[in-house]
């Protein structure tokens, strides 16, 4: 990756990393590479609730008409929202402004192709070698060709009309608590669920700008656990800033996280005859009983790094439709582009009606493992996988568990960590197993 893109999009902190001069220059590139082909080009904007998400809107679409492009804002949106709608208003790109579930003093760019999908890195690298240009020689049309503004009103309600098409179940009956961390999905997910029939109890969805993630969404699951306790709810869900993950709880206070949601969602889909391949994509974070659960169901498993877009492209090149990540970032290739936590949610709901049992009971499709994490700070991570010490404990590890469990030793992307991870079913055995793993990896590897 570039030093401008990252694992998803362009992020910093707003107004100072993330300058309104670098989100000028993000829309006349982007707009340029994406729709060159195109006179007056349509591009779709949108953004969460961020204080900062103004500033970077105004700059970003100045980029884009200046380049002679169209800037069709949409307003606050879910990031899937923007996707779908890039696909539905037939536009040649779409943009959002978001950091997801990052605190409100970041913020983030990430584009979508006029078919919905995230930018392919070849289509970033050229987005960036023209941010590195010396002399900026891309179009400065004048007169009628410069660009405008469109603006759609109706946008986020043909988004959330979609996802109520989506499924064949009225929700009546159901209560339901939506925590909406203040996000982008405060506008849409209570009149999604109204919608269908449901009776919302809404928190967190009175955003101020500055209030977005702050204690709540789908980082903090135990804040929608103690609303549903409280309220005698029959479903709690809990989403991002930017909706594009969901966190769901039952209705006796259980948590239920993207590996058990996926599970749902796949059995549910076999049994319909729609899960192409019979192949379920997942990281290699998911949980070890995941594993076990989708073996028993016959379901099949195709593993990948740590990430949606790694998750996107083996669903792509296999053909399958369903996949995610333990975070809660599902994709329903049947119905959206990328993660989509409404969608998602009102898939569950679905299912909860459609086959007239709790979310209780449909969690009972696994048992997750205790997962035990240590992040060891190291002074290098080049080489580690080579060092027979480090190979050595692992192995003897792996041994000692057997078929009762894992060990996922991998380094930060990011940081210099090296990520020692090992799940099992006696939880204090399995962290002495990743405590043992750890003392080596830190005496082989140098303590930063």
């Amino acid at each position: 990756m570039g030093r401008y893109f990252g694992t998803d999009g362009v992020r910093g902190v707003a107004n100072t990393e993330l300058t309104p001069e670098l989100a000028y220059r993000l829309g006349r590139a982007g707009a340029y590479v994406l729709t060159r082909s195109q006179k007056h080009a349509r591009i779709v904007v949108g953004k969460d609730t961020r204080i900062s998400g103004d500033l970077l809107e105004s700059a970003l679409i100045a980029g884009m008409l200046s380049v002679g492009a169209i800037a069709i804002r949409v307003g606050v949106v879910s990031t899937p929202g923007v996707a779908y709608l890039t696909r539905a208003l037939e536009a040649d790109a779409g943009v959002m402004i978001s950091a997801s579930h990052n605190p409100v003093a970041d913020n983030g760019i990430k584009f979508f192709g006029g078919d919905g999908f995230k930018l392919l890195d070849s289509v970033e690298e050229e987005i960036e070698k023209l941010l590195d240009a010396e002399v900026d020689t891309l179009p400065r049309p004048t007169g009628k060709d410069v660009g405008r503004i469109e603006e759609r009103i109706d946008a986020v309600k043909l988004y959330t009309d979609y996802l109520g098409k989506t499924v064949k179940n009225r929700f009546n009956g159901l209560k339901i608590v939506l925590d909406c961390a203040n996000g982008a999905a405060s506008a849409i997910a209570p009149q999604v669920f109204c919608n269908l029939g449901a009776e919302v109890i809404s928190i967190h969805a009175e955003p101020n700008g500055v209030n977005i993630n702050v204690k709540c969404g789908s980082t903090h699951p135990e804040i929608v656990r103690e609303a549903v306790l409280a309220n005698r709810a029959d479903l709690g869900l809990s989403f991002d800033g930017d909706a594009d993950r969901l966190i769901a709880v039952d209705e006796q206070g259980h948590i239920v996280d993207g590996d058990y949601i996926m599970l749902i969602l796949a059995k549910a889909l076999k049994e319909a005859g729609k899960l192409t391949a019979n192949t379920l994509v997942a990281t290699v974070m998911s949980n070890f009983g995941f594993v076990k659960a989708a073996k028993e169901l016959g379901i099949d498993l195709v593993r990948t790094a740590v990430g949606d877009r790694y998750v996107m492209e083996a669903m792509i090149n296999g053909g399958y439709v369903i996949g995610g990540e333990q975070s809660g970032h599902i994709i329903l290739l049947d119905h959206n582009t990328t993660g989509d936590g409404l969608l998602t949610a009102v898939q569950l709901a679905s299912i909860m009606v459609e086959k007239k049992q709790p979310l209780s009971k449909l969690r009972e499709i696994m048992r997750s493992y205790p997962q035990v994490l240590v992040n060891v700070r190291v002074a290098s991570k080049e080489g580690w996988e080579q060092k027979p010490a480090i190979r050595q404990v692992i192995a003897d590890v792996e041994a000692k568990l057997g078929n009762d469990g894992r060990v996922l030793v991998r380094p930060s992307g990011t940081e210099p960590l090296i990520r020692v991870m090992a799940e099992g079913s006696d939880e204090e055995l399995v962290r002495s197993y990743v405590e043992q793993i750890a003392e080596v990896v830190r005496r082989e590897q140098g303590a930063s």
